[in-house]
């Protein structure tokens, strides 16, 4: 990775290597593990977005400590905080540019877009032994 990159862009650059990442949330007392796909770097946090309509935003609203699980083909990324679901419209509407096919669905069915980053966060780079680098985010 180049040397002179923030730290968020790091993360952020493993989350697109990877394309697909797994977000964990929890139902009750149970984990619950879905692909993801969709994130963004905007103002120096990594947001990502799911439907306000879905069982994962309802998980979100009842217990916001997640985490999220990437492997770019060299690093396995542990990326674990408190959702932080504050409405960001500019963040929505940056989504559905980056997304149109999105946009229409949502906009035909009448959904929201529901979008979060995580605060009080750790990202950890690891190998298969160690933790190479680990960083924290705190907003």
């Amino acid at each position: 990775m180049r040397c002179n990159m923030s730290d968020i862009a790091k993360i952020d650059e493993i989350l697109t290597k990877a394309e697909v990442f797994y977000l964990a949330t929890v139902n009750g007392d149970k984990p619950k593990v879905r692909p993801l796909g969709f994130h963004l770097l905007f103002e120096d946090k990594i947001y990502f977005g799911v439907g306000t309509f879905k069982e994962v935003y309802k998980q979100l609203e009842a217990n916001q400590n997640v985490e999220i699980a990437a492997w770019d083909g060299e690093h396995f990324l542990r990326y674990y905080g408190v959702a932080d679901l504050s409405k960001n419209e500019a963040v929505v509407q940056k989504a559905f540019e980056l997304m149109p096919e999105i946009k229409e669905a949502y906009e035909a069915n009448g959904w929201e877009m529901g979008v979060f980053y995580l605060n009080n966060a750790t990202a950890e780079i690891r190998n298969m032994f160690a933790i190479e680098e680990s960083y924290e985010f705190k907003y």
